[in-house]
C-alpha cells in the first residue's frame, strides 16, 4: 500500500482510503474499466465518490479515459512517464467485439498529425475494433 500511497503523492492526490483500493482495483486489471464495473466492484461506495475518484485522477493524470465507441467511458491507468498530452503520449486503444474489453496498445502510440492553420487539436482518440488474442485463440 505505501508505493500506491507514494505513486498518488507523486501525483498530486492526497491518499484516502478508497482512492487507494481504487488504484488497487484499476492496477489489477489488464483492460480499461467502466464506472459501472467500479461500482460493481465496491457495492458498498457510493457512485460519486466512485466518480469523483476517477475524476481526480483523470485530471492529476494518474488514469486516462477512453472513448471506445461503446458509449461507455473506461478509464486504464497511466504507465511511468506517461503525460497523457496530445502532443506527447498518445497510444493506441484495441476494442474487442466479441469479449467487448478494451486494451491499452501503449507500445503503438499516435503519430503526430500536423493540422491545417487555424486548427486547434484539444483531443485524440484512435480505437481498433475487431478481435483480441485471447478470443482468436493466439
Amino acid at each position: 500500500m505505501k508505493e500506491i500511497e507514494k505513486k498518488l503523492n507523486d501525483n498530486g492526490v492526497r491518499p484516502t482510503a478508497m482512492r487507494i483500493l481504487i488504484y488497487k482495483y484499476l492496477a489489477e486489471k489488464d483492460v480499461a474499466t467502466s464506472l459501472t464495473d467500479i461500482e460493481m466492484a465496491f457495492a458498498k461506495a457510493d457512485r460519486t465518490t466512485l466518480f469523483r475518484t476517477l475524476k481526480t485522477f483523470e485530471k492529476q493524470g494518474v488514469v486516462h479515459q477512453i472513448d471506445d465507441g461503446t458509449g461507455v467511458q473506461k478509464y486504464a491507468l497511466c504507465e511511468p512517464g506517461c503525460n497523457c498530452e496530445l502532443e506527447q503520449d498518445l497510444h493506441l486503444h484495441f476494442h474487442c467485439n466479441n469479449c467487448d474489453e478494451t486494451v491499452c496498445l501503449t507500445e503503438h502510440k499516435i503519430p503526430h498529425i500536423n493540422l491545417p492553420e487555424g486548427f486547434v487539436a484539444e483531443d485524440a482518440n484512435l480505437v481498433l475494433k475487431g478481435i483480441c488474442d485471447k478470443c482468436s485463440g493466439q
